[in-house]
């Protein structure tokens, strides 16, 4: 009897725990984790989704939304699966890494009633970030791209010329020292260097932007340091997102940084009278890609996905650009007719962007770049093993940032606090001599 009324108890148990497990799994199919970069969605629409899925599938759903600053911080968490994120937003050399590592999952793209956005998604992205595609796994399948644009040069008109910033020898220039702000990134800083470094091979053709930003052996990685420790005595920091305030304040004149973050303090700027500019120099820089992702431990794939096609409706597109200042990947007639500016005096070829027929365009071209300056750019893979040494490399040019002014008052504060500290002891020596001999004295 007691062993039986002990079986009895177990498959209670049991059924408890699975009705726990039952129940958590309910709930948990009404939540919508997302893990994105800060500033970089309209939040208004976190909270109108639910409506509309609502809409589409009669379901409910909540949305925990969370940010990361830095890629290799989201990448941790979900390498390591102690989060169950339904939605990343991670760029391109992560997802590249994710890709090989096997970290995503597909996008499902079974949405019933409701119209495929995906493929609002502009041919030339996608063709882009298929370039990351691994055996068996094509990235479009993974991914969908999101905002996009270049590394480049945020200068003050009153104090750079256009024809300065066309090449990067502006950042060696001892003329700018300490007028200098450069993005704490670097793989952008990485890129910089090393076309510079080879600017004439690159005048002859003989070498491309791309072959050269995706070097990464011993003597490319030498050639970086070397480039980037001789403009380091003209940089007054290294930034994450101070530049756009700096430059509107007139505190620095030339800031690398992104073609969105250059919008923003272009717009802000012109508000309190100081005029800003923005160019891609003429040897070529980086271009990147930011897209959407399910990772491996997602525990709601329908609603990601459903997020994922609102995201692609022209009018959600619209109001992201709105809200971050970068340029979504989606390019609709919608897009393009709400972006066209007639006061923008220079025309662009955006054939490549929005389709043929679009080659002389009306729109900012720091959001929008015209086709020369989109071939003049490349995409820098995922590092892959040779990170690390980058890495290294990147920690030796900001770590040895003190210039050598600095370093001698340092050594000289030291050596005098060494002298103070020798003169007290020397002194306490004789101190005690002289008791010892009083007293033996007395």
């Amino acid at each position: 009897m007691n062993r039986l009324i002990k079986i009895i108890c177990v498959l209670v148990a049991c059924l408890g725990v699975l009705s726990s497990c039952a129940r958590t799994e309910k709930e948990r199919s009404k939540i919508l984790k997302i893990y994105n970069w800060a500033d970089y969605i309209d939040e208004d629409i976190l909270d109108e989704f639910p409506v509309w899925y609502k809409e589409q599938t009669g379901e409910d759903i909540r949305i925990i939304y969370q940010v990361f600053d830095i890629n290799e911080i989201m990448l941790t968490k979900i390498e390591r699966g102690h989060e169950d994120f339904d939605l990343i937003c991670p760029s391109e050399y992560i997802i590249e890494r994710m890709l090989k590592k096997g970290l995503l999952l597909p996008i499902d793209r079974n949405f019933g009633k409701t119209p495929d956005y995906l493929d609002n998604i502009s041919p030339y992205i996608q063709e882009q970030l298929n370039k990351l595609s691994q055996p068996g796994m094509k990235t479009t399948d993974y991914v969908v791209p999101y905002m996009w644009g270049t590394a480049g040069l945020l200068y003050n008109k009153k104090f750079v010329s256009k024809d300065e910033v066309m090449t990067w020898d502006c950042l060696w220039n001892p003329r700018y020292k300490n007028k200098i702000l450069m993005k704490d990134s670097y793989r952008d800083a990485y890129g910089t260097a090393i076309i510079y470094a080879h600017a004439k091979e690159l005048a002859d053709g003989t070498v491309t932007v791309e072959q050269l930003m995706n070097d990464n052996s011993p003597e490319a990685i030498a050639i970086a340091e070397d480039y980037l420790k001789r403009m380091k005595p003209n940089i007054a920091g290294w930034e994450a997102d101070f530049g756009k305030e700096m430059m509107t304040k007139n505190k620095a004149w030339l800031n690398l940084t992104w073609s969105g973050d250059a919008v923003w303090a272009m717009e802000e700027a012109d508000a309190v009278g100081v005029e800003l500019g923005y160019e891609v120099p003429l040897e070529g820089s980086n271009i990147w890609y930011d897209g959407w992702a399910i990772p491996k431990y997602a525990r709601n794939v329908k609603a990601a996905s459903y997020f994922l096609d609102y995201l692609c409706r022209a009018d959600i597109a619209l109001r992201n650009m709105d809200a971050n200042g970068y340029v979504s990947a989606v390019a609709t007639p919608e897009i393009l007719e709400a972006k066209i500016d007639t006061t923008v005096e220079e025309f662009s070829n955006l054939s490549y962007f929005f389709g043929p027929g679009n080659d002389s365009i009306q729109i900012n071209p720091v959001q929008y770049p015209d086709h020369k300056v989109v071939e003049r750019c490349a995409m820098i893979r995922d590092f892959g093993d040779e990170t690390e040494l980058v890495l290294e490399m990147w920690s030796r040019v900001k770590g040895d940032n003190l210039n050598t002014g600095i370093v001698l008052l340092i050594f000289a504060v030291f050596g005098l606090l060494l002298v103070w500290v020798l003169y007290r002891r020397i002194r306490e020596y004789k101190q005690k001599k002289r008791y010892h001999r009083r007293r033996r004295r007395w």
